[in-house]
């Protein structure tokens, strides 16, 4: 049964300004078309594309930086899939559960699990190459959350490059065969996503590397747009996770679900003052450097994790996150450490040369001393509501990777599942639309009534109360502050990069907001100060939708009843 909220939106006061249906735009400067168009190109855009390309599909590719600017590109973690004997699916499935806190759809993780071997062989056969031991056998690894060792590696801790460098090689491949229809438009961002009378999405609107507005005609829409980090001041996540793709679908009617769960990754390196570099990405320190034995401590040494969960540093990271903060406002310390110490010069060479190099790039070098930590903004589990194969409650527009919520991650992702996902929902997807065959085309597109975007000179404004009231612990006061800041930012009618960032943040942070608001509960990683333990009566999710110029919050069930064998 569905059921309205009552909790009231600050974004209908007098007060506050609408969020828009449309964004304010010149007009067109060129049009283009495709059979499918792909908004993306990590692991789940990819995957889909080549899926099409195979197939012949007429497929335009459309990215905002290069092909390898991708959060897929940055990963340290691995892929999640049952390779041993000594595992099973059960398991796999049973450790992903536990992780997302109840809110799972246990039928969804079971496809994943089950689907997540051929995918990965799949990748293989394009070419791939996973670390292997002395005999031969993949080195699997083990990672928080994880009760077998399941994880592959590529170059110890670039799993993620080995992935995109795969795809992206045969996307080229794709484009430089004379009997494929693959075309990439790089340096190109979302704007929106086009609809017609009947709310049928047909197209995009798209801003290219020259400044100029292109509208992309199309009867199948793909976004893989990846995830927002950007909305706070600390993330691992590249310049381009601003929300693009959620901000677009909820603008075209889309529903959104789940997006008050947020993972913060519990050890991202506080690079020394000294070492500091303005726009410097955020350097993770891998799960898998936790699953090969170091432990994180405070300045006196203490064991941080000790008698907090049963698998102390390999709590999930939504225990391990949760922990490091409330450790850091009872002593008052800014950062805690991570201790791999006893790892020696070799095993920090051999199993994790990236981590390394960034650290001693920025004045830390591991094998001496204790890596100084911090949580930070690393992974939505929520996005736009969609199945495992991408498909929206918008005919014609898809939702693959990180910027949809299948229901697989729940109330909090297990580690190494996630670009997992995005291979498998990407082949899936890549599947179902040359299953169709394409024989319509797109309708005219409509109006649906622009508006303003967020003024840039606002974004620090904007991180800041993000930080103080959406972060790891969140509180009724703090999620309120944070509306009414994004409430009244000022507008701009001038559309650049910076303003479409500023505008799609705000958007992302109102809705993680105003879920986070309505959740009055502490489940998977969203924490409630001031609501600590989890309630059995919110087994549910929490869906929006656009509605006027505010959103509206519905509760939905879950199939979270595990009744497979």
């Amino acid at each position: 049964m569905t059921t309205s909220n009552d909790i009231p939106d600050p974004l209908t006061s007098d007060r506050g300004r609408p969020l828009p249906r449309e964004l304010t735009t010149p007009p067109a400067a060129w049009t283009d078309s495709a059979q499918v168009v792909v908004i993306g190109s990590g692991a789940a855009g990819l995957a889909a594309t080549v899926e099409l390309a195979t197939a012949g599909i007429d497929t335009l590719v459309v990215t905002r930086g290069e092909i390898t600017e991708t959060a897929t590109d940055w990963a340290q973690g691995g892929l999640a899939a049952v390779w041993s004997d000594q595992d099973s699916l059960a398991l796999h499935v049973s450790d992903t559960l536990t992780a997302g806190a109840g809110l799972c759809d246990v039928d969804a993780v079971w496809d994943l699990v089950s689907s997540a071997p051929e995918a990965i062989e799949q990748l293989i056969t394009l070419g791939a190459q996973f670390d292997t031991d002395d005999s031969g056998a993949y080195d699997l690894h083990l990672e928080g959350g994880h009760h077998a060792r399941r994880i592959l590696h590529a170059g110890g801790d670039a799993t993620g490059r080995e992935v995109q460098r795969t795809l992206s090689a045969a996307l080229h491949a794709a484009i430089l065969n004379p009997e494929s229809s693959i075309r990439v438009r790089a340096h190109t961002r979302l704007i929106d996503v086009l609809t017609d009378a009947e709310g049928v999405a047909c197209g995009v609107r798209v801003i290219d590397p020259d400044g100029l507005i292109g509208e992309i005609s199309s009867p199948a829409v793909v976004l893989a747009a990846g995830g927002i980090g950007q909305l706070w001041s600390l993330t691992t996540n590249p310049a381009v996770a601003t929300g693009d793709g959620i901000a677009a679908a909820l603008r075209a009617g889309a529903t959104i679900r789940d997006i008050e769960f947020v993972q913060f990754h519990p050890t991202i390196l506080v690079v020394p003052e000294a070492h500091r570099r303005p726009g410097d990405r955020g350097v993770l320190i891998s799960e898998a450097v936790r699953g090969e034995g170091a432990f994180l401590i405070d300045r006196t040494g203490a064991r941080v994790m000790k008698g907090l969960h049963p698998l102390a540093d390999l709590a999930p990271r939504d225990v391990v996150a949760s922990s490091m903060e409330a450790h850091m406002a009872r002593t008052g310390e800014t950062h805690l450490f991570l201790d791999a110490r006893h790892f020696g010069a070799e095993k920090w060479e051999s199993h994790f040369p990236s981590i390394l190099a960034m650290c001693r790039e920025r004045g830390v070098d591991p094998v001496k001393e204790p890596i100084p930590v911090r949580p930070a903004a690393h992974y939505l589990c929520g996005g736009i509501s969609a199945d495992l194969q991408g498909t929206t409650d918008v005919p014609g527009l898809h939702a693959i990777g990180e910027v949809a919520a299948t229901g697989v991650q729940g109330a909090n992702r297990l580690a190494s599942n996630s670009v997992t996902e995005g291979l498998v929902a990407g082949e899936r997807l890549g599947a179902l639309l040359v299953g169709d065959r394409f024989g319509w085309t797109p309708a005219e597109w409509v109006r649906r009534g622009a508006a303003p975007l967020t003024d840039p000179a606002a974004l620090a404004q904007l991180r800041e109360a993000t930080d103080a009231g959406v972060a790891v612990h969140r509180t009724d006061a703090g999620l309120r502050a944070a509306l009414r800041t994004l409430a009244e930012l000022p507008a701009t009618d001038e559309l650049t990069h910076e303003s479409l960032d500023a505008e799609n943040l705000r958007t992302v942070g109102t809705l993680v907001a105003t879920s986070a608001l309505a959740r009055t509960e502490s489940r998977g990683c969203h924490r409630r100060g001031d609501h600590p333990h989890q309630v059995p009566t919110w087994v549910r999710r929490l869906a929006l939708r656009l509605n006027g110029g505010g959103v509206r919050l519905r509760q939905e069930p879950i199939n979270a009843e595990e009744d497979h064998s």
